[in-house]
């Protein structure tokens, strides 16, 4: 089995520290020799012309009035002067000044005439040493050349500059130490929001779902992803607590049956209770079974549909008929019942694309709904209008019942829950309204409370129009039969 190769981690204040660092000093680095090889060149042009006005000024200092070439007296104080002020160093500059012969008059340092020679080309116009400069002066006097002035000056010393050096590497230094302070600056910055995110998740992942994030910062984006996990582990609370007490629901639910069976036959086979007794108390348990079926139906069905394993069908309905027959099917059922249940539609038939038994399950469980919320001491009226919209198609169930208590009525479309009423009044899983919206929402349609309050509730589901438009003619109807089970209250 091939072993999994972990790659090293680091913060991400070392990350991006360090690389964008390297990629800042690079970048400086390639400046630095752009801009050294610029100052390098004008450093050393501006020496040559500053030379070249030296040996202009030495050549017109060597002239006599009689027009002949002479040193004067106290040259080399002129000479140490003019350096001083030019900024020349004595052991980086040979001054070398000869007749219209070629022959040396005068030099600076003192040479030989053989290392004179040796430091000018024959023809005195470049130097012999390929490390240093000539730059030459004509003597001239009275339209004749009298002499030249040669100034051997190294190419080092044209092209450094300690001063403008100095400026670079300190201008150089400082752009590094603020790129990495800038660069430690936001990275630090960035990194202690995700850092206690991290840390925050890692809490949540242990269960520890109180969880606090001090953070501060006016980064827009930086806040949303904060806000947003912080909105998300209030939520993740909310769901696991929502998750033990439904839990907790469910298996009381269906413990309830499974002990009051249990009991029943037991009694039975104990020849507890009499033979009518025990026909009674079979005719219970059978009951009891038939809820505890339902229930597990229920969420058998709610976990196909989460699973995605629950096939919808997009058929072109009839909804006219359609609704006709389910209110048909389940009065059949409910004959012993005090209630009454109207169908108000149009005369035009309302077609609909959707799954007529999906929409039989969710008529079905409205009815149901319906029955259990019926007022004490009123007759039970259900009215179930029909009608075309500019959008869609609406079937809007309405009751005379008890209604939905106004703090219960943001949740009652939440799996497992149920209201207190119904808590302590039947046996249920609270999935009914649940598993009904998903079946209208997968038929592109919706469900939803349209209002509710002491005089009733009215309930609306939406769905589509089909390829034919309302009032068409098109009679297509796909209902299908209704199992008993199906027609049966839904908890």
């Amino acid at each position: 089995m091939a072993e999994t190769i972990k790659t090293k981690q680091t913060s991400i204040l070392s990350y991006w520290t360090i690389r964008y660092f390297t990629i800042l000093c690079i970048s400086l680095a390639i400046i630095a020799l752009f801009a050294v090889y610029w100052i390098m060149g004008a450093t050393m042009d501006s020496r040559l012309k500053t030379a070249g006005l030296l040996g202009q000024e030495v050549a017109e200092r060597v002239v006599a009035e009689s027009g002949q070439l002479s040193i004067p007296s106290q040259f080399d104080q002129l000479l140490d002067s003019r350096f001083a002020f030019f900024n020349f160093k004595k052991n980086e500059l040979c001054l070398i000044i000869t007749d219209e012969q070629g022959t040396p008059v005068y030099s600076r340092p003192h040479f030989s005439d053989e290392e004179l020679k040796a430091k000018l080309s024959e023809d005195l116009t470049r130097a012999s040493d390929s490390r240093f400069i000539a730059i030459t002066t004509p003597i001239i006097s009275d339209g004749q050349t009298k002499g030249q002035v040669s100034l051997l000056q190294s190419k080092r010393s044209l092209s450094y500059s300690p001063n403008e050096s100095i400026f670079v590497g300190v201008l150089l230094f400082t752009l590094i130490l603020c790129g990495w302070f800038t660069l430690y600056s936001l990275s630090r910055k960035l990194s202690r929001p995700i850092r206690q995110v991290a840390h925050s998740a890692r809490q949540i992942a242990n269960g520890q779902y109180d969880v606090e994030l001090n953070v501060q910062t006016k980064e827009r984006e930086i806040n949303e992803l904060v806000g947003s996990f912080t909105d998300m582990a209030v939520r993740l609370k909310q769901l696991e607590e929502w998750r033990a007490l439904s839990l907790a629901g469910v298996t009381h639910e269906l413990k309830t049956p499974v002990t009051s069976i249990k009991g029943l036959l037991l009694a039975v086979r104990e020849g507890i209770v009499t033979q009518e007794e025990a026909e009674e108390f079979l005719d219970i348990a059978l009951k009891e079974s038939d809820r505890m079926e339902r229930m597990v139906t229920d969420l058998l069905n709610y976990n196909a549909f989460s699973s995605g394993s629950l096939e919808v069908r997009n058929d072109a309905l009839d909804l006219k008929v359609l609704i006709s027959e389910i209110v048909y099917q389940w009065n059949l059922v409910h004959e012993e019942a005090q209630l009454s249940v109207h169908v108000q539609a149009p005369d035009t038939a309302l077609m609909a694309t959707g799954d007529a038994l999906r929409i039989q399950q969710i008529i079905v469980n409205l009815l149901n709904n319906a029955l259990q919320a019926a007022a004490a001491g009123r007759q039970l009226e259900i009215t179930i209008k029909l009608a075309a919209t500019a959008r869609n198609i609406t079937v809007a169930v309405c009751d005379n019942g008890d209604g939905i208590p106004l703090e219960e009525q943001p949740y009652i479309f939440e799996r497992f829950f149920r209201g207190e009423r119904k808590k302590r009044a039947i046996r249920g899983l609270g999935l009914g309204l649940t598993y009904s919206r998903l079946l209208a929402q997968a038929q592109q349609g919706d469900l939803r409370l349209g209002c509710s309050s002491g005089k009733g509730s009215t309930f609306v589901l939406e769905l589509p129009y089909s390829g034919s438009l309302p009032g068409s003619g098109d009679r297509t109807s796909a209902a299908a039969a209704i199992p008993l089970s199906v027609l049966q209250p839904a908890k």
